[in-house]
């Protein structure tokens, strides 16, 4: 077979959907501790990113980097602990599959990706050649894999499984990561064996979970990176598709095949120009749980409003993550994010499912204001919202070049038109961005 040989129409239920929730959830979550620094892409020393990560997944790399704040943090408040024992302190006690699934869709959300491995090699299932360093035998004692893919398809919403393919650090233990060079080529596994123990477990998650999603993260092992070999990614993906008809594959097995192209806070935006693609990103500044984030760390929801519309007019989606403290329950900042969203995306989810690119239509505001306009190939839409997502009364004025066809009812929202000129009322807890459907140039 050839790569070609593997290319398809993206399915439809992936071009609607708009916003996912992405769940980090280990071992590392018992810790819960990583330093809020700065988002991924903006810090331009890279040791400097490695040992101030404010990844707090990536906890048992950052604590093996010698004097690093978190090997500080490590020894003075867990005794410098072997990482398993964290995994051995893990519970799940306040962990339901159904309210959680239930609160991402209410958020709007159209589809979940799990940790089932990160990097730190622990699963979530009961993986093939673990040997019992997973949640089934060990922590939670539950298989969280198979709770998350049940309660999704219960709910309705797509269940995708992320698995580190490139990088393991128990399994192939490297130094600590100090640089990108380490981490993307001269510290990650290519070997035969570990390429066959990766397929193993991905072949485990399809014939089990039938996840929506591949979600491979750090690049993959070269030496699976063929279409002849059993263990190759290229049959692997065959395999998968047969399972999973309306399966997808990202972009990070780095192999000449995938159905879809992702960058992550700040990195990697070039790629937002190649065609569907998605944005990952933290509430914060971390994906998995850490206790010293607040609301403060992150942009406010109303700004990440924002951020959805504007994927939508670019063909993408934000895949928005959230960290799990380690007995399964959200922040509560988190949760009050996720139901700000919800409360906006109950009236903008039917419309921003359809958008894909922007549209012609250019209004104008008088002032400062926040304004973009999206087509779903029949109507265009108008979405404004005050320049200050944190205000609470604000007052935009916008002038459009087609008449208002439909002012969408936002709680919060009152739209007066004048002619061309449309004035934009935002009175105390507005929920979100207004929305015009205007009468558009495919109309006239």
């Amino acid at each position: 077979m050839e790569w070609s040989d593997l290319e398809r129409p993206t399915p439809l239920w992936f071009k609607k959907a708009k916003l996912g929730i992405f769940v980090h959830w280990g071992a590392y979550s018992v810790a819960g501790w990583a330093e809020p620094t700065a988002e991924l892409g903006t810090v331009d020393d890279a040791r400097e990113w490695y040992t101030h990560n404010p990844y707090a997944e990536w906890y048992y790399n950052t604590i093996r980097i010698p004097s690093s704040p978190a090997s500080l943090h490590h020894i003075e408040v867990w005794n410098g602990c072997p990482y398993d024992d964290l995994l051995d302190k893990w519970n799940a006690d306040s962990f339901s599959a159904p309210d959680v699934i239930k609160q991402f869709r209410d958020a709007g959300a159209d589809y979940v990706v799990l940790t089932t491995k990160h990097h730190d090699g622990i699963t979530l299932w009961d993986a093939v050649g673990t040997n019992g360093r997973n949640t089934v035998s060990r922590g939670p004692h539950r298989n969280l894999v198979a709770e998350y893919a049940n309660a999704s398809r219960k709910l309705g919403i797509r269940f995708g499984a992320y698995y580190s393919g490139g990088l393991d650090w128990y399994v192939r233990p490297f130094p600590p990561h100090l640089s990108h060079e380490s981490v993307n080529e001269t510290n990650r596994p290519n070997d035969i064996e570990y390429a066959k123990y990766v397929a193993n477990h991905l072949d485990q998650l399809i014939n089990l979970y039938h996840p929506d999603i591949l979600w491979n993260d750090i690049n993959y092992p070269d030496t699976a990176k063929n279409t002849t070999e059993t263990y190759g990614l290229g049959r692997l993906f065959a395999r998968y598709y047969d399972t999973c008809p309306e399966g997808l594959v990202n972009d990070r097995w780095c192999v000449p095949h995938a159905d879809y192209v992702t960058s992550e806070y700040q990195m990697f935006l070039d790629k937002e120009n190649q065609g569907i693609w998605e944005n990952c990103r933290g509430i914060g500044l971390s994906f998995g749980y850490n206790q010293l984030e607040g609301p403060e760390n992150g942009p406010h929801p109303r700004e990440i409003m924002h951020t959805i519309v504007d994927a939508a007019v670019r063909n993408g989606r934000i895949l928005l993550g959230v960290g799990p403290k380690a007995d399964g329950s959200l922040p509560e900042w988190q949760s009050n994010a996720l139901s700000d969203i919800g409360n906006w995306m109950k009236y903008a989810h039917p419309i921003i499912s359809n958008i894909d690119k922007r549209g012609k239509s250019n209004p104008k505001l008088d002032g400062d204001g926040w304004i973009i306009v999206g087509n779903d190939g029949k109507q265009e839409y108008v979405f404004v919202a005050p320049s200050n997502p944190k205000a609470d009364h604000a007052h935009v004025t916008v002038r459009l070049d087609f008449p208002i066809k439909k002012a969408i009812s936002i709680p919060g929202v009152s739209i007066t038109s004048h002619g061309s000129s449309v004035s934009v009322d935002f009175s105390e807890k507005w929920v979100g961005p207004a929305i015009i459907q205007i009468e558009s140039q495919m109309e006239c």
